[in-house]
């Protein structure tokens, strides 16, 4: 009894009706490609770190001891890309292939203390790449709000029309019992039983159809939220009881929506990138200090040496350095010069797309007007078409039970009530999804979600 009654609540839990308000918390939380967006940004972040440590000096320490010949030759040798290993020592006729031991510790330190700006640039290209990957973030967000709400909207709608077509479908069930009845009594022809047979099959199927489309439209939502769940249940609200009574007059599109906001953020990076392209092509001057000691088995006297193991390893001679270093490198700024104008073509792609969103978002929004407008006085008819359909039917049915009028007349007066029924909450359906649409090309989802505060 216990492990029933648990069951029982469990399966309560799992069908518990959830707000729109609960449906968006959710899904903006647990959905797996904002998480993403999120680590995106995250890893932004620690680029735009990474590149404020150009600003420190470069200082490299390292320590060897080595068991070597000392072999050499005068004259010079050019490396070729590759690795090339200091020798030195004596020239001698003969070559020595007897080794010893050796050390060498160094430590090196490189501030490059003018570069005309190419650290700050980089720095700033970092921070506008971080920007981007925020307002990819916010536009991802958003963008996946709107689609919890029209999923919500649509499921909604969905529940509403399974609700019609039951409730069409027990009718139909009805009505063919009563005219089965008339039929076996010799009261009605026996083709009225096949003509109800078939409204009550039809009616089914249309049931049937019904729930197809809401058990998808389920999935689609609870997908969006964050777990895949088939007995997703959503709250009615405010949506059927009351419709948008705020009107709305053509505005310029504000900057600040979302998708606008990304394609200037990437606007910005290829103009920072630019920019820093360009400072790349400048030279830099360093300060440079340098110590390093080193200790051989090999005398400064006599070119003698010993093999002992610890004759080498002690340092023998230390030395320091410091200076100012100028670097240029004039073949780079060949391909640099290409980079930063394939960059400014980025820069002008960009801005070109921007272009492109505002026009189209500046179309949606007047367009959404005018299916809001229409939206709202269908709204207003559907109840008008509700009570016409209603009072037909039951005169058609009226009239047929009298024997004053035929069975396709009543069946003609059952589909249009089942239209009916059908668009009321269809049209009450669209008119928020209008409002809805209004709303994300606004980049304002308060334009919808204060309509039902």
């Amino acid at each position: 009894m216990l492990l029933c009654i648990t069951n029982l609540w469990f399966a309560d839990a799992r069908a518990q009706t959830l707000t729109l308000t609960q449906a968006i918390d959710q899904g903006t939380q647990a959905y797996p490609f904002l998480k993403s967006k999120q680590a995106e940004i995250k890893s932004a972040e620690k680029r735009v770190q990474a590149s404020r440590t150009e600003f420190l000096p470069s200082m490299i320490v390292q320590d060897q001891y080595t068991y070597a010949t000392s072999n050499a030759l005068n004259g010079s040798f050019f490396p070729n890309e590759g690795t090339a290993i200091s020798t030195s020592g004596g020239i001698r006729p003969d070559n020595i292939y007897q080794g010893t031991t050796g050390s060498f510790v160094s430590a090196v330190i490189d501030w490059r203390i003018i570069n005309f700006g190419r650290v700050k640039a980089n720095v700033k290209a970092a921070e506008a790449d971080h920007h981007r990957s925020q307002s990819d973030y916010e536009n991802e967000l958003f963008q996946h709000q709107v689609r919890i709400i029209d999923a919500y909207l649509t499921l909604l709608v969905g529940q509403k029309l399974v609700d019609v077509q039951r409730a069409n479908f027990e009718r139909a069930q009805t009505f063919k019992n009563v005219v089965d009845a008339g039929v076996k009594s010799g009261m009605r022809a026996g083709v009225d039983s096949s003509l109800a047979t078939a409204e009550a099959v039809r009616a089914r199927l249309q049931l049937l159809e019904s729930e197809q489309r809401e058990q998808v439209q389920r999935l689609r939502l609870s997908e969006l939220v964050g777990q895949v769940q088939t007995d997703l249940r959503v709250d009615s609200m405010r949506f059927y009881t009351t419709l948008p009574q705020t009107r709305f007059e053509s505005d310029s599109i504000s900057p600040k929506n979302p998708v606008l906001r990304l394609f200037q953020s990437q606007m910005d990076l290829s103009s920072a990138r630019s920019t820093a392209l360009q400072r790349s092509m400048l030279p830099s001057i360093s300060l440079v200090g340098a110590g390093w000691a080193r200790g051989s088995g090999f005398t400064n006297a006599d070119e003698s040496f010993r093999m002992d193991f610890n004759r080498g390893l002690g340092y023998q001679a230390t030395n320091y350095l410091f200076g100012v270093v100028a670097r240029w490198n004039l073949t780079n700024t060949l391909r640099l010069k290409h980079d930063y104008r394939s960059e400014q073509f980025q820069v002008e792609r960009f801005r070109q797309l921007y272009n492109d969103q505002q026009l189209r978002i500046t179309r949606q929004n007047r367009e959404a007007e005018t299916q809001l407008s229409v939206g709202l006085e269908q709204a207003r008819q559907a109840p008008v078409q509700l009570r016409a359909a209603r009072q037909a039917y039951n005169q058609a049915q009226a009239r047929y039970q009298n024997g004053l009028a035929d069975l396709p007349t009543l069946l003609q007066s059952f589909v249009t009530l089942n239209r009916a029924e059908t668009d009321g909450y269809v049209a009450t359906s669209n008119v928020w999804r209008f409002l809805l649409l209004k709303a994300a090309a606004e980049g304002d989802l308060s334009i919808f979600m204060n309509q039902l505060n």
